[in-house]
């Protein structure tokens, strides 16, 4: 049997995902709807448009939090257990990978089994440079246990638009075993998300077509599908983890990078410090713009009612602008 609750019921079905996004489960789903949990924001995304009103979605990262860095509580960690359907990436959030594997919950897709994550080049940080000439001075590994940024798998597959529509048919099949009568309403939904994703996808291919640069460079390396996807080259300040310091080494190297490409702008982001990036476009005379991620929401997007594809379609617009694209 379904799990079900009746909190919230007087509330109209289309207005309970704007309530419940980026909530806990706490106040439950309303009256006939499936109880589902995302990690992330690009995943609540999915499962909303492919449940449409017939499921409740919360998500388990708050607007404006890095999911990298989520907690959960108790009762969040109980939540898993007892909902319909949870959506998660394994390997992106500790948290809810190690409550997952405890609480067992019966439905789950996790984005890792669907799609095919890849190993994007990484930049070196300075604990990477200190460790590296340890292990230069010693002859030896200096730094068992840690993991270098360089060669690490890249979980931000989401900012390629057409690596999400397998995770809208996926969600679609679990829904579709936890709730049968309703599995074609889902399966349709997911169709038409494919549609608005390949949407996307034409856009970005036709606006990204000719540019001045196809250097894209960043506060970190979170952008190497969307460059892989649209033959742009990603250089990061710092590698996959936003919150790593960059060595003086490779203050330099991305300055040289940007002289010697005519770049004129290098993209910060909306949930991490633009100070690193800021200082480093004013020491060399370029400008900034910001580039969304895309792994949560902040506060002002969410209350503004920015979704996966606005937020898309800014992005778009930063890169025309910054890289000069006709």
């Amino acid at each position: 049997m379904l799990r079900r609750r009746a909190a919230l019921a007087a509330l109209p079905a289309l207005a309970l995902p704007a309530v419940l996004a980026g909530c806990s489960t706490d106040d439950g789903a309303a009256d006939g709807t499936l109880e589902v949990l995302a990690s992330f924001y690009p995943l609540q995304y999915v499962a909303q448009q492919v449940g449409g009103d017939l499921v409740s979605v919360s998500n388990l990262t708050p607007p404006a939090a890095e999911p990298h860095d989520l907690e959960l509580s108790p009762a969040q960690v109980r939540e898993i257990g007892t909902a319909d359907l949870v959506v998660y990436s394994s390997g992106f959030q500790t948290a809810v990978d190690e409550a997952v594997e405890t609480q067992s919950p019966e439905h789950v897709v996790d984005t890792s089994d669907v799609v095919t994550l890849e190993q994007h080049p990484g930049t070196p940080t300075d604990e990477d440079a200190t460790a590296d000439q340890l292990e230069q001075d010693s002859g030896e590994h200096a730094d068992d246990g840690h993991d270098h940024a360089e060669g690490a798998t890249d979980p931000h597959f989401w900012l390629d638009p057409t690596r999400l529509v397998d995770v809208g048919h996926a969600v679609a099949a679990s829904l579709g075993e936890a709730d049968p009568e309703h599995a074609a309403a889902y399966a349709e939904n997911a169709r038409a998300l494919e549609k608005t994703l390949q949407g996307i996808d034409a856009d970005y291919s036709a606006g990204l077509e000719e540019c001045a640069s196809r250097t894209l460079v960043t506060s970190h390396e979170a952008f190497g599908y969307l460059a892989e996807r649209y033959d742009l080259e990603q250089v990061g300040i710092v590698g996959l983890d936003p919150e790593a310091e960059p060595s003086p080494a490779r203050l330099r190297e991305v300055g040289a990078i940007v002289e010697e490409n005519d770049v004129s702008t290098i993209f910060t982001e909306t949930l991490t410090s633009p100070k690193v990036a800021d200082t480093l476009a004013n020491d060399i005379g370029v400008t900034t713009a910001v580039l969304d991620p895309l792994e949560g929401l902040s506060e002002d997007a969410a209350a503004a009612g920015d979704d996966y594809v606005s937020v898309m379609q800014d992005n778009l617009a930063a890169l025309t602008e910054g890289l000069q694209c006709s």
